[in-house]
């Protein structure tokens, strides 16, 4: 029998002029990458230690011996054909294994904490969701214990509209929500004043 807890992580695969388009626009690919591949290293070391089972799912490949390690993720490709039923299906395979609470995180946000994560856990035994919302009018965190398909369709992804429209694909099914704090993504160079100092070095 798996963990009740089970946290989805989706990644692109850290590959220059593929990863932080928007960003590269004004940066460069290069320091894009940089940026990206530290916010790798920023999810995974506040995932490590979680109360969770640990699912990666990657946009394009699994690479084997990559720096999430097989004994602490479970690793798998992300399978749809946009991000909505990509996410959908990492959490119908969840709940498929048995899994009671599941939250999915992204891997954008320098932000997000070991605790706001486990609060998203917690929020889960008392509520049917758990959300994390976005600056840019997405969401960085979001949890269920059940499957709610609904919230995966009919949305334009990467725009400001989502979180909203997420919001009232549950509340018209009456659903408990639990909100977390806002928190913002990094997608363009206004964004990266949530990084460290040393990760800007033009």
């Amino acid at each position: 029998m798996p963990h009740k807890n089970l946290l989805l992580i989706f990644t692109k695969n850290p590959i220059k002029g593929k990863v932080k388009t928007r960003l590269a626009q004004s940066v460069g690919e290069t320091k894009a990458l940089e940026v990206y591949q530290y916010l790798l290293q920023h999810t995974r070391k506040v995932t490590q230690c979680l109360d969770a089972d640990k699912a990666v799912f990657f946009a394009d490949f699994v690479a084997p011996d990559d720096e999430w390690h097989h004994n602490e993720y479970q690793k798998f490709v992300q399978q749809g054909d946009d991000l909505g039923i990509r996410m959908g299906n990492a959490f119908r395979q969840g709940f498929a294994q048995g899994y009671q609470h599941i939250v999915i995180i992204g891997s954008d946000c320098a932000q997000i904490t070991s605790e706001i994560i486990t609060e998203a856990f917690v929020a889960l035994t008392t509520h049917d969701v758990a959300i994390g919302p976005a600056k840019d009018g997405g969401y960085y965190l979001l949890g269920m214990n059940q499957l709610h398909a609904e919230v995966f369709q009919n949305k334009t992804w990467s725009t400001p509209t989502v979180f909203a429209q997420t919001r009232q694909d549950f509340e018209n099914v009456q659903a408990t929500i639990y909100m977390l704090p806002q928190l913002s993504d990094i997608d363009t160079v206004a964004d990266l004043h949530t990084l460290p100092p040393n990760v800007l070095d033009f």
